[in-house]
């Protein structure tokens, strides 16, 4: 039995999930800048039916980052993707005080 801690570890369900035959996909937080939601190293698991666990940043970007992934499943090719406003509209995507973050997502094979 796990605990609670590596139950809810994004790589932990990725790996769990594979292994009961669903198709997945990884986000991870490569690069940020200014002020980001979650720091690099933070990653996001994602299925073929769009079930997710973790988090690589929140609001719209997330969204995001869970479209992409569903083609990355699909095509098998991995993607780099780059999210960043202006101040203004910073909140509406979920990024606080306009910081920018680079996503690197991947097909688990």
């Amino acid at each position: 039995m796990m605990d609670g801690a590596l139950q809810h570890d994004p790589l932990v369900v990725a790996e769990t999930w594979k292994s009961s035959g669903r198709n997945v996909a990884i986000a991870t937080v490569v690069e940020t800048w200014g002020s980001a939601p979650r720091p690099a190293g933070s990653h996001l698991v994602i299925d073929a039916e769009g079930n997710f666990e973790g988090s690589v940043s929140g609001g719209c970007v997330e969204g995001a980052v869970i479209t992409e992934a569903l083609d990355v499943i699909a095509s098998g090719h991995a993607k780099m993707l780059e999210f960043g406003v202006a101040d203004e509209t910073a909140w509406r995507v979920g990024l606080s005080c306009g910081g920018r973050i680079r996503v690197y997502v991947e097909r688990l094979d």
